[in-house]
């Protein structure tokens, strides 16, 4: 992430308050000029790491408004920056789609005011939710979604995003890793097959030798991969 700054840009963390009361943490950044598509931003399971306020900035600074999400306000109350040692199953068993698709509509609406049409940007279980926030039957309005190794099948018996594609509304863009374990080559061409079937402008795109969490976890082994992948990153949202 190191494209010079289109723009100047600041950020900060906030409390917001989603549609059943719960109140999460967050974190925005708003560049002086906007010139691209405003961003909410899904983290994976460690939640509102420091690496996912740094990459709000980072977007702002090319222009792009953004706001991380929390998702464990239910759970774990108004937290950041939580410890090494955090243990994220409990919250993750515990997740609704409800109450994520509810955070999102909150900083969906936060970012509205910025006059950008807004997208979804997220990593892992956070990348799962990005794809999925495009239905319809949510009515959030999203102009497009970006999902970075973001699991496509069945987990804890709630359907995938390749069940879900005759839902979806593009454009899509889905980053994978080839080294990815838990999302095999066959379910990235699945997805892809799913999304075209249903008619869905998207793209996939994966990198071979690149692991689960490439971009937030391995960037110093798999620069090359990170670099593509934030150009591509940066020109869907522009």
């Amino acid at each position: 992430m190191d494209t010079p700054p289109r723009t100047g840009a600041s950020g900060a963390d906030l409390v917001l308050t989603s549609a059943d009361g719960t109140r999460f943490a967050a974190y925005e950044a708003r560049p002086d000029d906007v010139t691209g598509h405003a961003v909410v931003v899904l983290p994976d399971n460690r939640g509102l790491h420091r690496f996912y306020a740094d990459l709000a900035v980072r977007l702002a600074e090319q222009g792009h408004p953004a706001v991380v999400v929390d998702p464990y306000g239910r759970t774990d109350g108004v937290r950041r920056d939580r410890p090494a040692d955090f243990d994220p199953m409990p919250h993750l068993m515990r997740l609704t789609t409800d109450g994520v698709y509810g955070d999102v509509a909150t900083a969906v609406r936060r970012l509205r005011g910025t006059g950008a049409p807004v997208c979804c940007l997220g990593f892992c279980i956070g990348g799962r939710f990005a794809f999925t926030a495009t239905r319809r039957t949510l009515g959030l309005g999203l102009a497009g979604a970006i999902g970075f190794y973001g699991a496509t099948v069945p987990l804890f018996g709630r359907p995938g995003p390749t069940d879900l594609a005759g839902e979806l509304t593009g454009p899509i863009l889905g980053l994978f890793g080839g080294a990815d374990d838990g999302i095999p080559p066959d379910a990235v061409a699945d997805f892809d097959a799913a999304l075209t079937g249903a008619g869905v402008d998207h793209e996939t795109v994966t990198y071979p030798g690149a692991p689960h969490g490439f971009f937030d976890l391995y960037q110093r082994d798999h620069t090359a991969a990170c670099a593509d992948a934030w150009q591509r990153v940066l020109t869907f949202l522009s």
